[in-house]
């Protein structure tokens, strides 16, 4: 009997259009002969609508005010112990099997809707709560790499609560840096500052999209990446792939608008020794955070041979030239067997948690 999968993307996110983009190539690849889709659009005002089949992809925007006429409001709710999506239009109840949030970004890699799942009783694709709230923010991930001895960028946090300058953050750091904000992805809001003039007009972009920003020195190096799936103890990586950018750094232009604005190598080219490097860095990363199911490890490999993990996203993009299954198809695994392997682990994951006592007196 097929399952009902929920597939749910846009979003109260700066990374609403290119969610709209991966979930669309999610649904093309999902078997048809195994799952039943269910379209989930999140408006970028937060309401949620059902809409009936994949047209909803020929815009690039869910907006409140410029909705299609078969648009229908819904919300995700627990009903006898059971999850559904009960329609505020008719109040029909329609059961859903898994949910594969394709939510890039804040109010959905950053562990909200892993939460909403988790209360309505909903197997999920991905990530759990902690490990995608600490993901999501910058600074408790490197607290946490650094902790299991992963090397990582030095940093500096800054906020708008006190005042750090462009001196002190040289003196520490270097020149040129980066600064991005703590909770976001997809380059939003990263700047490479070479000056002081840069740094405070790029400061207060970043602000605009959090109140924790990170300044980070600059590594020169190549930049890898790394798919990685599974359950926490036991991943698997992808072989890694490689960025190379044809802009002054991989920013959000040159990762989805510029279709040339980035140069990609996979597999990456490297010897055995730094394929294997790599790979166990990725796996051990996605162990410490406390992953499940997929993320993509980012990271530098230094001239002299070493490698730092420069972050994790634990629902990385899904268009058609992203870097997640595109690893993975280099690695022998098609999108189609990706996309259900996913689904499988999220039901995995579930009953390996539902066995787990809610009660003290039973």
């Amino acid at each position: 009997m097929k399952k009902t999968i929920a597939l749910i993307f846009g979003g109260k996110s700066a990374e609403h259009e290119v969610s709209l983009r991966s979930a669309k190539n999610i649904a093309d690849a999902l078997d048809k002969d195994l799952f039943s889709p269910v379209f989930i659009g999140i408006s970028k005002q937060g309401s949620w609508y059902r809409f009936a089949n994949n047209d909803v992809f020929k815009n690039i925007t869910i907006d409140d005010t410029h909705l299609p006429a078969e648009a229908e409001p819904v919300a995700l709710i627990a009903l006898k112990g059971a999850p559904v999506l009960y329609s505020l239009k008719d109040q029909s109840k329609t059961t859903v099997d898994c949910a594969f949030p394709i939510l890039h970004g804040t109010m959905g890699e950053d562990g909200t809707i892993q939460g909403l799942f988790k209360m309505v009783q909903l197997p999920f694709v991905g990530c759990g709560v902690w490990s995608s709230a600490a993901g999501m923010d910058k600074e408790v991930m490197k607290r946490l790499l650094e902790q299991a001895g992963i090397p990582s960028a030095r940093y500096m946090l800054l906020t708008p609560y006190k005042d750090t300058s462009y001196e002190e953050i040289v003196a520490k750091l270097g020149t040129p840096f980066f600064i991005k904000p703590a909770n976001a992805g997809s380059s939003v809001g990263v700047h490479k500052v070479k000056s002081a003039s840069d740094f405070a007009v790029n400061l207060k972009d970043a602000f605009q999209f959090d109140n924790k920003v990170l300044a980070e020195e600059f590594i020169k190096g190549r930049e890898l990446e790394c798919s990685v799936m599974g359950l926490n103890h036991k991943p698997k990586a992808s072989l890694p792939g490689e960025v190379i950018p044809q802009h002054d750094f991989y920013s959000y232009e040159a990762k989805y608008v510029d279709d040339n604005g980035a140069l990609i190598e996979i597999p990456a080219k490297l010897n055995g020794d730094e394929t294997k490097r790599m790979q166990t860095l990725a796996e051990k990363t996605f162990h410490v955070m406390g992953c499940d199911g997929l993320t993509r490890v980012d990271g530098f490999l230094r001239p002299n041979g070493d490698i730092y993990i420069n972050e994790i996203n634990t629902i990385p993009g899904f268009t058609k030239i992203s870097m997640y299954p595109k690893m993975w198809e280099a690695s022998g695994v098609s999108y189609k067997e990706l996309i259900t392997s996913l689904i499988n682990l999220a039901f995995e994951k579930f009953e390996i948690e539902s066995k787990l006592k809610t009660s003290y007196l039973e």
